[in-house]
């Protein structure tokens, strides 16, 4: 699968990306260029211009040490209908690393999808697809991931759950898994 950059730049669905991606092992890979990750990096840096380098810094480090590949070259003037020019390197380097999933949050700008050769498709509905194949591995994620909330709780600061935050991120469906993830969970 390649991954789009407004995939990576959403910390909620970077992390569900690369945590499934963790546990679930062989049943996909993540693929990327360096470009995404210069547009990750840089779209951080516009949105929160006070952060140190050292949080963009580990950022870089984050994506690079959990994507299964970074692609160095592909090339760019392959045939692209879609309508965003700017996609137009994302297009290209998903073909050139053979993928056969774009996951990306803004699918309708890569033009049709029957003319692609990849699927499309955005965080939630993937993360559903995983959660139908493998629902055990994504309740160890969900176990990960609410540690991780309730860390955020001992802060002394009200923080926003793991089910909201997916809800947040635009990934409902993923959240009323976990939903019922953590109904089993309180339930064992």
């Amino acid at each position: 699968m390649f991954v789009d950059s407004n995939v990576l730049y959403s910390r909620t669905t970077r992390d569900w990306l690369f945590l499934l991606r963790n546990e679930t092992r062989d049943m996909f890979q993540v693929h990327s260029t360096i470009d995404v990750v210069v547009e990750v990096v840089r779209a951080v840096r516009r949105a929160k211009p006070e952060v140190s380098g050292a949080v963009t810094h580990a950022l870089h480090q984050q994506l690079v040490a959990n994507l299964d590949e970074l692609l160095t070259d592909y090339d760019a003037t392959v045939e692209f209908t879609g309508v965003d020019p700017a996609d137009r390197h994302v297009h290209a380097a998903a073909i050139a690393a053979g993928a056969h999933v774009l996951l990306t949050s803004n699918g309708r700008d890569f033009g049709d999808p029957g003319r692609l050769r990849y699927e499309l498709f955005e965080p939630d509905a993937f993360f559903l697809l995983l959660d139908d194949g493998a629902p055990a591995m994504v309740r160890r994620v969900v176990v990960k991931q609410l540690a991780y909330w309730s860390s955020r709780n001992d802060l002394g600061r009200p923080v926003k759950g793991v089910a909201e935050a997916l809800d947040d991120a635009g990934c409902r469906g993923l959240s009323e898994r976990v939903r019922e993830h953590l109904h089993v969970i309180s339930d064992s």
